[in-house]
């Protein structure tokens, strides 16, 4: 570090270095002479300490300057060596000796101790008052501390001006980073990165330093790092939104540049709460159309109007409606938007315009995606599914026990088409809880549970599904091993049992006993077509009613 760096660096610290202490007149009346140490002379003097007991170091806390007369230094070079070697293991910033009675000049011992610990050892050859000295150092401490409060209130009522004014997160940004002339970046709690400011070495790009450094590091940043954490506001106690972190890239970062992040981290902590109320409620509010496209509420003809005026702006193509459906996955709390704002970066990067809504109360989430041809369907469902899903884990939402998303994807066509495509696939994702978890499912395949679902509430239902497969219900409630999960997976394969034993991991044999015990219950044939269609019905029925 060069000596405008080293200056600029002790200025800008929390309290007073050794340097400064000796040019106060205090200690600058004694004539004071170094001894060892002289190359660390920046270190910082947190308080001032007056004593002449051996044990002194025990009293300590590091970073005192300690005056002495030496009556507790010891007579023997022994003594000496290890009074020494114990200030210096306790941290203190230097130890400065009075020279008088007990010493004319101090033992040859004491001095090659300090030098080889790197202690700064000062003497003095004039008396001089320790309380006078210990209270002109204590305000010129005091008076230090002031100081940084102050820049690092100036820094605050910058930031604060510059929202007012219109910025926002990048503004907060940039002025940290001129404050401590380093880059300045916010991060999540995960250490993936929401914004940079401020340059790197020879004008770098941040990006290029974060990639290069930070991204190299996320467990251990570079020795010297200013880390503040971003409050979550409102997500419950001690929760944190985000991570402000300071990189010393090109000069060291001092105690104000983390009063000055501190104070900007409250400042970001409204910003990114407000930024969430707003992007919760466009997200509600595009749930809110697409909601009453659904329903009817919104005509065909003036549909493509309003949601031009929400952002979307498909080609000429077909539109292709999906529901997400998280249900009770969502945590305590909520969390829509972050689940808003999780999915809807994931989708940026299936490459197709899309209309993203919530929808809170029927724990939905719909949206509108853009196709170029019909036969893009497919894979463009592959791609959004699969967006949805990595939306949900990455907003950390799913908990454990709770059900799966089900996603569910409707049938292309214009915006008339689109309005009974979200009412479908919006029923389907409802009637499709508790099916086998499938990246999506098309809603053309599951009209038969839909139409199940629709029927729930009637008794007819219960006893059909009683009556068609209530023996083996009883059965398994009963007697191990369980038969349903047997003929479950034999429907599944159309009968064919080398499928269905190897599926099950059974041998021919078992899979025949159990089949033949299924159809002795049932008092049924199950080489029947409309035996076997009346059991399938059943065990679809059976998830919809109690």
């Amino acid at each position: 570090m060069d000596s405008r760096a080293q200056s600029r660096f002790e200025t800008q610290g929390a309290g007073i270095t050794v340097r400064r202490a000796l040019e106060l007149p205090g200690l600058r009346s004694g004539l004071p002479e170094i001894l060892a140490g002289a190359e660390r002379l920046g270190r910082t003097v947190r308080w001032v300490h007056a004593g002449e007991v051996p044990h002194i170091a025990s009293l300590l806390k590091g970073g005192e300057l300690l005056l002495t007369t030496g009556y507790g230094l010891g007579t023997r070079p022994a003594e000496q060596r290890a009074f020494v070697r114990t200030l210096a293991e306790r941290g203190i910033a230097a130890l400065v000796v009075e020279l008088g009675p007990r010493f004319t000049r101090l033992p040859a011992a004491l001095v090659e101790t300090a030098r080889s610990t790197g202690l700064p050892l000062v003497q003095l050859h004039r008396e001089v008052p320790f309380v006078a000295v210990t209270e002109e150092i204590h305000t010129e401490i005091v008076n230090g501390h002031y100081a940084l409060l102050q820049r690092a209130e100036e820094v605050h009522r910058r930031c604060t001006q510059a929202l007012l004014s219109g910025g926002g997160i990048p503004q907060v940004l940039g002025i940290l980073a001129d404050f401590s002339a380093n880059p300045v970046f916010l991060e999540t709690t995960d250490g993936r990165l929401l914004y940079a400011a401020g340059a790197g070495p020879e004008g770098a790009d941040p990006l290029q330093v974060w990639e290069g450094l930070r991204a190299t590091q996320k467990d251990t940043p570079p020795t010297g790092s200013v880390l503040v954490d971003v409050p979550g506001g409102g997500l419950g106690a001690g929760s944190v939104r985000a991570r402000l972190v300071l990189l010393p890239v090109l000069e060291p970062l001092a105690p104000v540049h983390r009063i000055a992040a501190e104070r900007a981290a409250g400042i970001l902590a409204v910003v990114l709460m407000q930024a969430r109320q707003e992007e919760e409620l466009a997200a509600r509010g595009r749930g809110d159309f697409l909601t009453d496209l659904a329903e009817g509420r919104v005509d065909a003809e003036a549909a493509p109007a309003q949601a031009r005026v929400l952002g979307f702006k498909p080609g000429a193509g077909p539109l292709l409606p999906v529901v997400m459906r998280v249900g009770d996955t969502l945590s305590p709390g909520g969390g829509w938007a972050v689940l808003a704002r999780a999915v809807a970066e994931e989708l940026t990067a299936v490459g197709v315009p899309v209309l993203l809504g919530v929808r809170p109360v029927e724990g939905r989430v719909p949206l509108l995606v853009g196709l170029r041809t019909e036969a893009e369907r497919p894979g463009v469902a592959d791609r959004v599914a699969a967006a949805l899903w990595a939306g949900v884990e990455r907003a950390g939402m799913r908990r454990p026990g709770a059900q799966p998303p089900v996603v569910v994807v409707g049938v292309a066509g214009g915006w008339a088409a689109a309005s009974a495509g979200l009412r479908h696939a919006a029923e389907t994702a409802t009637a499709a809880q508790g099916l086998p978890d499938r990246p999506w499912y098309d809603a053309r395949r599951l009209d038969i549970d839909l139409l199940l679902w629709r029927l729930r509430d009637q008794p007819d239902l219960a006893a059909f599904v009683d009556r068609a497969i209530g023996p083996l219900r009883t059965h398994d409630d009963r007697s191990k091993p369980p038969l349903l999960p047997t003929l479950e997976t034999y429907l599944a394969h159309a009968g064919r049992k080398a499928e269905t034993a190897r599926e099950l991991h059974l041998n021919r044999q078992t899979l025949y006993n159990r089949l033949a015990r299924i159809g002795e219950l049932l008092g049924t044939d199950l080489d029947d077509p409309q035996t076997v269609l009346a059991l399938s019905l059943a065990l679809r029925a059976r998830r919809h009613v109690s």
